[in-house]
């Protein structure tokens, strides 16, 4: 850091580079052009290394070639943060992290009446599928789906959902609408890869007392978003969790098949370091979020 100069110099040097003489660039800085030459000479001593090649017009060495975009990404990256400062000045920064199917679903359509509520909290959402690691994180919070045991953290229960079987009119359309669990083994069933928290049509249909010996399957989707896409195209039905369908059943471009309940084995947890639950700012989240999972929950009573 010893051979960090002056800001002024360094804004010369990187509108010098963009400039064919060191008049035109001193126009841009609105000083003169021996005080560009100065500062420019200045800055080449100080580095030990030549920026230039002087002549009717200039043109960078190969050094002054090496660490123009590293000066010019610096003034850019100041510049857009000082801006960013600006915009939320008066507010404070929340980062969330949570699963990128429960952002889409769930939280963000909520997120306009955080901010009317809480104007000076300014959330940003960060999706991961892992095990949230604070030490090793940015997130000053996290929501996750899971079976509550989070040692070392302050932890709070928010929801469990609801999983059901979901169709879209243009199947049952073509295919009827099932009376029953069992009629669904005629049906397209969607089916999943994934880790064991992923909904199982073979614990499904047990639940509901349905014997199967194996499903017919034509193809495996890889996430949650793909599945209840492929049940909005009609490619079949697919056995979802209440809260990432709560939209396409309102909307009617879902339909849930049976006023059958099969409460999720695991559930949505608030976590975050032990201590930092008591700032106001999380408070103020954390009882929002808290509000909107009895909401969530209540409507599957």
């Amino acid at each position: 850091m010893k051979h960090l100069p002056p800001v002024a110099a360094l804004r010369t040097f990187e509108v010098a580079t963009r400039h064919a003489t060191f008049t035109s660039a001193s126009e841009e800085l609105h000083i003169t052009q021996s005080a560009v030459s100065h500062q420019l000479k200045n800055l080449e001593e100080i580095w030990g290394l030549q920026l230039f090649q002087r002549g009717k017009s200039l043109s960078l060495t190969p050094a002054g070639a090496a660490l123009a975009p590293i000066v010019r990404e610096f003034f850019m990256n100041l510049e857009a943060t000082l801006a960013d400062l600006h915009e939320q000045k008066g507010k404070v920064r929340l980062r969330v992290s949570t699963t990128y199917s429960f952002a889409l679903k769930w939280l963000l359509p909520r997120l306009p009446d955080l901010a009317r509520l809480h104007p000076d909290i300014l959330v940003t959402l960060e999706s991961t599928d892992k095990a949230i690691n604070f030490s090793s994180s940015e997130s000053d919070v996290a929501i996750r789906f899971g079976n509550g045991n989070y040692p070392a953290l302050h932890a709070e229960f928010m929801f469990r959902e609801q999983i059901f079987p979901v169709a879209s009119p243009a199947l049952l359309h073509r295919f009827g609408t099932p009376q029953a669990p069992a009629e669904l083994l005629r049906y397209p069933l969607l089916t999943r890869d994934g880790a064991d928290l992923v909904p199982k049509w073979e614990a499904w249909f047990k639940q509901v007392g349905v014997s199967i010996s194996a499903l017919q399957e034509n193809v495996r989707l890889a996430d949650t978003n793909m599945t209840i896409e492929a049940a909005l195209l009609g490619q079949g039905v697919a056995l979802a969790r209440s809260g990432h369908v709560e939209k396409e059943i309102d909307e009617g471009s879902l339909t849930r098949l049976f006023d059958l309940f099969s409460p999720s084995p695991t559930a949505y947890y608030f976590v975050c370091p032990k201590g930092i639950e008591t700032q106001p700012h999380i408070i103020n989240f954390r009882n929002w979020l808290l509000a909107e999972s009895r909401k969530a929950q209540d409507r599957y009573r």
